[in-house]
């Protein structure tokens, strides 16, 4: 477990619009957010394959995406006790982007998401010395040990779509996001985090806490 006076090493926080949002782009969210989706989409993960026929036969081509980095980092600090920092820095600016595209789904922000701004959504996370802060071995079962926090997050996940649905009917007739339906949201967003951060992308050893606070 983490002390209790040091902050936990993934952290995360979205301002809150005390200002009208747009009702427009609100009541067709679903909608506005399909271009950057894709765009996520891309840089995720996923293999896409096109196929044209000529006279001279059949032409494949296929391109691949990326993700974040899972196994890698798992076998550089399980063999070599290392955490390549370009790894650390993709995983980090894509775990950035997703949320920004969450929170502007989740209508957090009327602002659309940047590729590279962080606009209202703060994601940070230490750069771990894994030959140091990191169990060489850990990363084998993190994955399993964080099984208590799937279920958990389950049923928070259902809360917060409807939390979300809420928070659509209100802001389409006052302009206003519920503050306390806000906070839940965030909160929610911010155990996803942490549960990535120790689980699958492994940069702390510190167990997340079940908590929906900083």
């Amino acid at each position: 477990m983490t002390d209790q006076q040091s902050p936990y090493p993934v952290r995360f926080s979205v301002g809150y619009p005390d200002r009208p949002l747009s009702r427009l782009t609100t009541f067709f969210r679903i909608v506005t957010v399909i271009p950057i989706a894709i765009v996520l989409g891309a840089v995720s993960g996923g293999t896409w394959q096109w196929s044209s026929s000529s006279g001279s036969g059949t032409r494949d081509a296929v391109v691949g995406a990326g993700g974040l980095l899972v196994a890698g980092p798992l076998l550089m600090i399980l063999f070599r006790r290392k955490y390549p920092r370009w790894w650390f820095d993709w995983n980090l600016e894509l775990l950035r982007f997703s949320n920004r595209v969450g929170v502007y789904l989740a209508l957090m922000d009327d602002r659309y998401p940047s590729t590279d701004d962080q606009q209202s959504v703060r994601l940070d996370i230490d750069y771990p010395d894994a030959g140091t802060d990191l169990n060489r071995w850990l990363p084998l079962v993190k994955w399993l040990l964080a099984v208590p926090h799937y279920i958990v997050l389950f049923f928070l996940d259902i809360a917060m779509v409807i939390m979300v649905v809420l928070a659509w009917f209100a802001i389409v007739l006052t302009g206003r996001y519920p503050r306390a339906a806000f906070d839940f949201a965030e909160g929610v967003i911010r155990w996803h985090n942490r549960v990535v951060g120790y689980a699958f992308i492994m940069v702390t050893d510190a167990y997340p806490p079940f908590s929906l606070r900083p």
